[in-house]
């Protein structure tokens, strides 16, 4: 399924800790888009859609659309802090290529 690095779990810890809305969890999910054909999209969100896949690691829940969790399965989604800034990356198996900026997949 998809996994969450503890930097990535304690960046979302952060997150949801300071936002001013009621927070469930992370949706997931992937669009058409980006330079290399599918971008990742993400964000923080109050409930769940009923369609949702559900993963949850160290008390973190993310949720996924049935159509993202064939593209998606495998994904490791790690935090990263580096000269560039800090962010989420994406390690996904099932992606052929990608683009310099990591956020767009083929």
């Amino acid at each position: 399924m998809i996994q969450l690095t503890e930097a990535a779990v304690d960046a979302l810890r952060t997150a949801i800790a300071g936002s001013e809305e009621p927070v469930e969890g992370l949706r997931l999910m992937v669009e058409s888009g980006g330079c290399a054909g599918l971008k990742y999209m993400m964000g923080l969100v109050g409930e769940a859609e009923p369609s949702d896949v559900l993963v949850e690691q160290a008390g973190i829940k993310v949720f996924v659309d049935p159509m993202s969790i064939a593209y998606l399965e495998g994904t490791t989604v790690d935090f990263v802090t580096s000269l560039e800034g800090a962010g989420f990356t994406f390690d996904n198996p099932k992606a052929t290529w990608s683009c310099s900026c990591g956020k767009s997949f083929g």
